[in-house]
């Protein structure tokens, strides 16, 4: 049998029963159905095979089946899989929080709480920030995407599919003007539209939290200057507001740094951790400075599976890969090779269809427009791009508010060889949808 193989099973096979079984509003974009993954490759049940250049959607910074993750869930799962932290506690659980607690931005001491998902991290840091400071309001942010409960929802900034038909929202929360050079939103009209929201919609002191991504990630890889950051910082201390960074898909060494906050020298109060912090199982984190979690009232927090040993095993592993294999320095490299390569694309042939390329160390997006004006986005060509290159052997996704960015979240482990093909497949096929 071809290596990846399953003689048993086609995609077209699969989808027909995924049809079926699966309802239809769940995405499922690529038509490709994974047999095997290695690293930054992955095989489908037919045996072709790609070059992973979104990692399970910036989960698998250390790649796929990374082998000290692989031995640390086999050793964990031979001992016990759960038990509930609650009722018995173990050691990998503390570990994990001790080296959050260690990595997060700032000095000040923190603790850490340990759960499922990104959304569920997200929950958490607004209902304990709402219950320390006794106010209802939260500030989220335009273009923001903090997950599909129902909170995180309502946070989200973006309308179509996250909330279509889903109100009425959790109420007492507002959105503010994020920041974004290439679309003229300064950083002085973001901070004049947050201060209208003061005037005129919710007073400061009825506010408990702001949430912010650093770098928004479904909405476009917009990085917020670090002196809107430092800007935040300081009104949340004028008016008693407890400031949450959003590092879900920033974290755990994509940016370069551990997380991306510490490039703006901003301290959040709470930061929330996810994704790639078990290489794909489900773990995530609220960090927050100690004092701050220490107010917590025992009992409202908790989660039957959170922190669960074989997802903290395996998250203890993640940081001893990050730093043996010097993957913070990887980020910037990765990242470096791929703005180059698609700068040479928007000098060349996607002259006037690309329209902006930015990264913050390995987050690299590229976002397509029609004739350069960035008020005219054109999904239609990235979407066009993605899937010739998907059919080439590449994995994208998109990003934006008209899914008119392609974002790349390559494992860090990645080699520059496979880099090269990945980006010069990438190449290929912008250069064959643009001549068409």
């Amino acid at each position: 049998m071809e290596h990846g193989k399953n003689e048993f099973a086609t995609n077209e096979s699969l989808k027909a029963r995924r049809d079926l079984a699966c309802p239809a509003g769940l995405p499922s974009k690529s038509g490709i159905y994974a047999a095997r993954a290695k690293g930054a490759e992955l095989w489908d049940v037919e045996g072709k095979r790609y070059i992973d250049f979104i990692g399970g959607i910036g989960v698998l910074n250390v790649g796929h089946a990374h082998p000290k993750v692989v031995e640390a869930i086999k050793k964990q799962s031979e001992e016990f899989i759960h038990t509930a932290f609650g009722i018995a506690q173990y050691e990998s659980y503390i570990e994990v929080c001790e080296k959050l607690n260690a990595l997060t931005p700032g000095d000040t001491p923190k603790k850490t709480a340990l759960f499922n998902s990104g959304a569920e991290a997200v929950e958490n840091s607004v209902k304990f920030a709402r219950q320390i400071t006794g106010r209802p309001g939260v500030i989220a942010f335009e273009g923001a995407f903090h997950g599909r409960t129902l909170l995180a929802t309502t946070l989200t900034g973006k309308a179509k599919p996250y909330k279509v038909g889903f109100g009425p929202y959790v109420p007492a929360i507002f959105h503010a003007p994020y920041p974004d050079r290439y679309h003229g939103v300064s950083v002085e009209s973001a901070l004049d539209g947050l201060n209208h929201i003061f005037k005129t919609t919710i007073n400061a002191n009825e506010v408990a939290a702001m949430i912010i991504e650093p770098v928004q990630g479904e909405g476009g890889f917009n990085p917020a200057p670090k002196e809107f950051l430092q800007a935040l910082r300081a009104k949340c201390d004028e008016h008693g507001i407890l400031l949450i960074a959003d590092e879900i898909q920033s974290g755990m060494g994509r940016t370069g740094k551990y997380f991306a906050f510490e490039g703006a020298g901003v301290e959040p109060d709470f930061i929330c951790v996810a994704k790639s912090i078990a290489a794909g199982l489900p773990l995530s984190a609220l960090t927050g400075k100690a004092d701050l979690m220490d107010k917590v009232v025992a009992g409202s927090m908790g989660s039957t599976y959170g922190g669960n040993p074989v997802a903290c095993a395996a998250a203890r592993a993640v940081f001893q890969i990050i730093e043996e294999e010097g993957l913070l320095k990887r980020a910037e490299e990765i990242g470096a090779k791929t703005e180059a390569r698609w700068r040479a694309l928007q000098e060349g042939v996607a002259k006037g269809v690309m329209g902006d390329v930015r990264r913050v160390g390995g987050m690299c997006a590229v976002e397509f427009v029609k004739d350069g004006d960035p008020s005219q986005p054109n999904g239609d060509v990235a979407a066009k791009i993605l899937v010739e290159a998907r059919a080439r052997g590449l994995i994208m996704t998109s990003a934006g508010a008209y899914a008119q960015c392609l974002r790349s979240l390559v494992p860090l482990v990645i080699s520059d060889e496979l880099l090269d093909e990945g980006l010069d497949i990438f190449a290929d096929a912008t250069e064959t949808v643009l001549k068409s």
